[in-house]
């Protein structure tokens, strides 16, 4: 279909004349003066090669080719103010499908009941849900929203919110600080074998801060290069290695033994989980509803 810019013009101004009934109460209706609306019928009439209406001082008439473009007319203007009072309505009413990107941990660990209860809130919004650990493109992919936890937030033009703060603690198993001794301190790490997380920007690079606030950075001995929270945390308890994971992921691990943690002296790194969506403007009724939603549970614990 080719493009022709001047496709609708005059074409609501015509409508308004034949409905007022003249000139000019279609110039009082719209705000135009009468030589502006005769000067759009003029234009209309000389871009479709056709006579409208016949016209004196005092009345004007359809032709049958302007009667059946009236006809036509009304049913395009009316289609066009439902799409438009329909797309007002959705700022206004939260409906429709919202797409998350969550990683599969974090949604479990701490976003499934939010899930839950927004959809109970919001029975007019039904929720696509993609668990992946994945850097996703916001706008390319399609995403009204995403969640991610990251020990640092790329420069971006997106929008970001933290909701909620998380730590790095760095764990073993038993098993393995029986095989393998137990590192006293995190420069000790280049001597063992470690479960790295392959999402991060720098996976084998580790970063600490002693009791003194001084910053530490262990390049570390990657045994297994993986992208699942959860694969990390399974391997880690089977004795493979020693991993850094958020600590939303634990339950009672520490109470019962399945797991140490080391450096307990040394500062826990912050992960900061953040909402990110692409702008503040014209945001839909789903995505503000969802990001005050979250916000308003967290606040209240």
């Amino acid at each position: 279909m080719s493009y022709n810019a001047d496709l609708l013009d005059g074409m609501v101004i015509f409508a308004e004349v034949i409905n007022a009934g003249s000139f000019t109460k279609a110039a009082d209706n719209t705000g135009h003066s009468t030589s502006y609306i005769s000067k759009e019928i003029n234009r209309l009439e000389e871009r479709l090669g056709v006579r409208l209406m016949n016209r004196t001082t005092r009345t004007q008439h359809l032709t049958a080719e302007g009667e059946l473009f009236y006809q036509q007319c009304q049913q395009i203007i009316a289609e066009a103010n439902e799409v438009q009072n329909a797309l007002m309505g959705h700022q206004l009413q939260p409906t429709g499908t919202l797409r998350i990107s969550c990683p599969p941990s974090l949604a479990v660990a701490r976003m499934r009941h939010i899930f839950a209860g927004f959809l109970v809130e919001y029975p007019q919004v039904d929720l696509e849900l993609d668990m992946n650990n994945r850097k996703v493109d916001v706008v390319a992919d399609g995403f009204d929203v995403v969640v991610r936890a990251t020990p640092q937030l790329e420069d971006s033009s997106l929008i970001s919110r933290k909701i909620m703060c998380s730590r790095a603690v760095t764990i073993a198993s038993p098993a393995y600080l029986e095989k393998y001794g137990t590192p006293e301190k995190p420069e000790d790490l280049k001597h063992h074998h470690c479960i790295t997380y392959s999402n991060l920007k720098h996976p084998r690079l580790w970063q600490y801060k002693n009791q003194y606030g001084m910053d530490i950075e262990v390049e570390v001995n990657s045994r297994v290069s993986q992208n699942s929270s959860e694969m990390e945390l399974a391997l880690c308890s089977a004795g493979i290695g020693i991993a850094r994971v958020p600590d939303f992921l634990f339950t009672d691990e520490f109470d019962t033994g399945e797991l140490v943690e080391l450096f307990p002296d040394y500062q826990r790194s912050p992960i900061d989980i953040y909402l990110i969506y692409p702008s503040r403007k014209h945001m839909s009724a789903k995505v503000r509803s969802f990001i005050d939603y979250v916000v308003g549970v967290l606040e209240r614990g």
